[in-house]
């Protein structure tokens, strides 16, 4: 499962990587997100799959230890997962605007903008 997780990450990253390098800013919003979602799925993978020992549980105690679950990774991807979604929102609604002035999401047509003095 853990070889699984380890090929959908670096997949994750290369396509990420490659949508940055195109000339299209709507393309490199789509590879940040995939750049994002790669580097959740990589703290989740840190996090272990398996079960591991509850660090608050006290050796004397047996209470719920079988079942524990680490909840610090999920936090930290909760939390990434909801700054991601706020960045990538204000992202397409910056480019949306540059698109109604200019028309063209080409990074090249940016340049168009500047007044010469």
């Amino acid at each position: 499962m853990e070889i699984l997780l380890i090929i959908i990450i670096g997949l994750l990253h290369a396509g990420g990587l490659y949508m940055l390098l195109r000339r299209s800013m709507f393309k490199i919003i789509i590879g940040l997100i995939l750049l994002g979602n790669g580097a959740n799925l990589l703290i989740f993978l840190l996090g272990r799959l398996v079960k591991g020992h509850p660090p608050v549980i006290e050796d004397g105690m047996k209470m719920f230890a079988d079942l524990y679950a680490d909840p610090l990774p999920q936090a930290v991807i909760l939390t990434a997962i909801v700054i991601g979604f706020g960045l990538q929102s204000f992202a397409i609604i910056l480019i949306k605007s540059v698109y109604k002035v200019l028309e063209t999401d080409d990074l090249d047509e940016l340049n168009s903008t500047d007044e010469e003095i």
